[in-house]
């Protein structure tokens, strides 16, 4: 097996179907690799033009391709990466494209770039993703191609070394979790804008989709006067309001409701004790119809009962016991880069509008701080029990 230079002296490439991939797979990977001195690339298959809108203030559908180009650039600046390539394969299409052309595509900067390092998607597509999977089945084949000698001559051949596929194993770590022991270490209730649920709900949900957190994340609507949580029951879960009003209320022992507060758009409830799932301290109750984010620890089951006393723990399924590192071959510690892991994030707007300050260091690092890999090439050798 050839070794590798000094990282210093070697080449990353990152081959991956949208952007904002390179940042969520790998972006503190690249960061960390490119600060040491290594040349890295990042290729986007393409121009995500098919991708949801989150924020329409920055793209429209005619020019979303185009402005999620300039996203990858940004997001590729922040990381340290010097050289990018966005491609005008049809994002959503991808797997119906000609491929030997998008073989033939890699191939070519393979042989133009010369990597010792290539990385992109698992097989799996990270979550079954079309284009994800067909991105990685072409990378693949363009990397034995141009190891075995088999792709067209070149004057410059050059075979990489390595190829890695980015892996998302399951994680026990809780957003919740986090997200409650910043709220309450604030000194003053925390109240977040618009702009900060919105990008709250778009950050939990890729968050989960990836692994890097365990919380079961919906949003549910309920009807004027309808007791979101009761005074009493174990506190389970995270609520952040997207719309409406709701009151809180104490319920003295004669059973008449003391009015404690008023929560709006932006307010989070059932925070308090959280970590040690504690008691709900008072009712919360729709003022008027309110939608709210809610972060639980699993899938609620169907028998959940309610009121003091009920036994709410079992109402969830699937929590993890412990994080589950798989087929993981490589865990690569990026804590440090952090910050500009979540800066590339905030770079795609389109995709996710939030901001590099949105949340608390300590939730960052310890939701993104390792990124994981499998290695395909050279194939791990089996060993022996001792």
């Amino acid at each position: 097996m050839e070794s590798l230079p000094a990282i210093s002296q070697q080449r990353i490439l990152a081959v991956y179907a949208h952007p904002d991939d390179e940042c969520y797979c790998s972006g503190g990977t690249l960061a960390k690799y490119s600060a040491a001195g290594a040349e890295t690339m990042v290729i986007s298959a393409t121009k995500g033009q098919a991708g949801q809108i989150n924020d329409t203030r920055v793209a429209t559908r005619y020019t979303l391709g185009y402005i999620r180009e300039q996203e990858l650039q940004q997001s590729c600046e922040s990381l340290g990466v010097k050289h990018i390539e966005c491609w005008d394969y049809m994002d959503g299409a991808l797997n119906q494209a000609d491929r030997r052309q998008l073989v033939d595509d890699i191939v070519e900067v393979m042989h133009q770039y010369r990597p010792h390092v290539v990385i992109t998607f698992g097989l799996d597509g990270a979550y079954g993703h079309p284009d994800h999977i067909a991105i990685a089945e072409a990378t693949t084949q363009a990397f034995y191609e141009t190891m075995n000698g088999s792709a067209s001559p070149h004057p410059e051949s050059h075979s990489a070394t390595r190829l890695y596929y980015a892996y998302f194993p399951e994680r026990r770590l809780l957003l919740l979790d986090h997200l409650a022991k910043w709220l309450v270490s604030q000194e003053n209730r925390f109240h977040g804008t618009l702009d900060f649920v919105h990008g709250l709900s778009l950050f939990a949900e890729e968050s989960t989709m990836l692994n890097y957190a365990n919380d079961f994340v919906n949003v549910r609507w309920y009807p004027p006067g309808f007791c979101i949580i009761e005074q009493g029951e174990a506190a389970n879960d995270l609520f952040v309001i997207l719309s409406g009003t709701v009151d809180v209320k104490f319920e003295e022992k004669d059973g008449s409701l003391t009015d404690l507060n008023v929560l709006h758009v932006g307010d989070f409830f059932g925070e308090m004790g959280i970590a040690n799932r504690h008691t709900r301290q008072a009712h919360v109750i729709a003022k008027s119809a309110v939608t709210c984010l809610v972060l639980s620890p699993g899938k609620p089951a169907n028998f959940a009962g309610r009121g003091d006393g009920a036994v709410l723990g079992s109402a969830y399924q699937g929590q993890a016991t412990a994080d589950n590192v798989g087929l993981a071959t490589h865990a690569i510690d990026v804590r440090e880069y952090i910050r500009q892991k979540i800066s590339a994030i905030s770079q795609h707007r389109t995709q996710y509008p939030i901001t590099p300050d949105m949340f608390p260091e300590t939730m960052l690092q310890d939701l993104f701080g390792q990124e994981y890999y499998v290695q395909i090439y050279p194939p791990r050798e089996l060993k022996p029990f001792l």
